[in-house]
């Protein structure tokens, strides 16, 4: 079987550092930290009160009010970037046989505040059954795809990909793969996470797994930093529109670049914990670099997961040196998790647009927060600290790991017809 080439035609984001895809990387590009203290809930007893929220967000924008209040606020975020995305690729204006467009899309917890507020309400109501009609609707974690192509009458596949912080990525890799084999023409993938609240920032400091660093917020998240203490929990959602090269060509669509490859691994090794010589993050790029039929050396750019953890940030150098060799001295690497927080289920497909971006526009956006160098990292890596870079970036990858060992990564290359 000849498979068929998939390129992107369309973006859409809802950010910490922007509601749009453009003010994202504008942003981005700009070296602007999103974090700030809490304001979705009283976060003062906590060990950390501070994250990375999506600001001036009005779900009106997108839904009627009424209906706005029967979604979560993750499928909210789905709604907003799906829409830009879908807009800017121009489907919905070129004929396109709506039967032929799918939906993949990825969240790693799904409609976390409405369970969490509805079960509260249930303890406060003395033990009485009365539970919203919409709580499962609200909260499952596929009725995010399902919104979007009721909104659009898309009736291709419809399905959520839950792989922890990996699930966004795992939605590209499941969308390239279907429209490779002719399973559908267009794929509306991308993934949305909204875990700003009492559960999600009480639960990973229980792990241990949040920064701390509430006396200063903005520089709490700090990617390959000797002092990182811990992740900067984000929220929000990306989307980008993956068609068949020739379904775009044939409708004059404009081309951000081709999605040329994608691998998946496990770590096997711990629930929580990357393996210490990033065993699975080496196999998930080498697998992409094989998918899309590259070489290390065609590779210029990884945004890469860099959550700044103590030990994640460690395990992924490690994993690019075993794989890039002495190419890993030529590449720039950056983790824009400094500046959007860790977005959990979505952080894959943020950061994915990130990427393709890069290779767009030949500018590496920067790891921010940097202040002293780890010593347990080879400090010739270009970890592209504090400011962006121009470059030539012919292709690059994103990696995204999730809790369980679950590894992803994709690739994309600049389009050539």
């Amino acid at each position: 079987m000849e498979f068929k080439r998939v390129v992107v035609t369309g973006l859409g984001v809802v950010s910490p550092v922007g509601n749009n895809a453009q003010d994202y990387w504008n942003n981005i590009i700009a070296g602007v930290s999103g974090a700030a203290p809490i304001t979705l809930f009283d976060a003062a007893d906590f060990k950390t009160n501070f994250a990375c929220e999506v600001k001036g967000f009005d779900p009106s924008l997108y839904l009627d009010r009424k209906e706005a209040r029967k979604l979560d606020r993750f499928s909210q975020f789905a709604i907003a970037c799906s829409d830009e995305a879908i807009h800017d690729s121009g489907i919905l204006n070129s004929n396109v046989d709506r039967d032929a467009v799918g939906v993949i899309w990825g969240a790693g917890i799904g409609g976390m505040e409405t369970f969490t507020s509805e079960c509260v309400n249930f303890a406060e109501g003395g033990r009485k059954p009365r539970f919203s009609p919409f709580f499962i609707p609200k909260v499952i974690s596929d009725i995010a795809p399902g919104h979007i192509s009721i909104r659009h009458g898309f009736r291709g596949m419809n399905f959520t990909t839950v792989a922890a912080c990996a699930s966004s990525t795992n939605a590209l890799i499941d969308a390239l793969m279907y429209i490779r084999i002719g399973k559908a023409k267009v794929i509306v993938a991308g993934g949305s996470e909204a875990t700003v609240g009492e559960s999600g920032i009480g639960g990973f400091n229980a792990m241990h797994a949040l920064s701390t660093r509430n006396d200063d917020p903005s520089t709490a998240s700090r990617p390959f930093d000797k002092d990182r203490d811990g992740f900067v929990m984000g929220e929000g959602g990306a989307c980008l529109v993956l068609e068949e090269l020739e379904h775009a060509l044939a409708r004059g669509a404009k081309i951000y670049g081709e999605l040329a490859g994608g691998g998946m691994s496990a770590d096997a090794y711990h629930l929580t914990a990357p393996h210490p010589e990033g065993l699975g993050a080496s196999l998930v790029m080498e697998r992409s670099l094989e998918d899309a039929g590259l070489q290390p050396t065609d590779i210029d750019y990884i945004n890469v997961h860099g959550t700044s953890t103590p030990l994640g940030d460690i395990a992924e150098a490690k994993a690019i040196q075993k794989i890039f060799g002495d190419h890993a001295y030529q590449l720039n690497i950056s983790s824009t998790k400094s500046m959007t927080g860790h977005l959990l289920g979505a952080a894959g497909a943020m950061e994915a647009v990130a990427a393709l971006l890069a290779v767009k526009n030949d500018i590496v956006p920067p790891t921010i927060n940097h202040f002293t160098d780890d010593p347990n990292l080879d400090s010739q890596l270009n970890f592209t600290f504090n400011h962006a870079q121009k470059r030539e970036v012919r292709a690059a990858l994103s990696n995204t790991f999730g809790f369980g060992g679950h590894n992803a990564s994709v690739l994309f290359k600049k389009f050539k017809g």
